[in-house]
């Protein structure tokens, strides 16, 4: 018992990225906000809380579709789209986001976001890097505490 109890002990936060999804925080029309940035799926994600509390105008979505990974409570309609204005420190960008209920974070950056900006995710480190206006920015993850 005591052998396992050891062995089960938290390990230091390096050996521990591998499982660590990147997340930080960014402002928002001068609001902090969390953001995550994910590889999964083709869309990047705004939730209807973040949406609702800072008044962003929403437009219909071009092809609506059901989406069902993101909730317990089954399928939901994804319906309308955002444009986010966001910044993190010096760096600032503009990201169209299908709206969705979702309590995980206020943004999920996906793949196009990393495509658009060919950001490179250091998994090992949990860091994002990528070129912007000719200069290097580097996404820290957030300390836990």
């Amino acid at each position: 018992m005591v052998r396992r109890l050891l062995g089960s002990q938290m390990q230091p936060l390096e050996q521990n990225q591998r499982e660590n999804i990147f997340h930080t925080k960014c402002s928002i029309n001068g609001k902090l906000c969390s953001l995550i940035v994910d590889g999964g799926s083709c869309t990047n994600l705004a939730s209807s809380r973040l949406v609702s509390k800072l008044n962003l105008k929403t437009n219909p979505h071009p092809r609506p579709y059901k989406l069902q990974w993101l909730s317990e409570d089954g399928e939901m309609m994804v319906s309308q789209q955002v444009e986010v204005c966001f910044s993190i420190r010096r760096y600032n960008d503009k990201v169209l986001c299908d709206e969705v209920a979702m309590e995980a974070s206020h943004i999920l950056l996906r793949k196009p976001w990393q495509y658009d900006t060919k950001a490179i995710h250091d998994r090992f480190t949990n860091k994002i890097s990528f070129k912007h206006n000719d200069q290097k920015i580097i996404f820290k993850k957030l300390s836990p505490k």
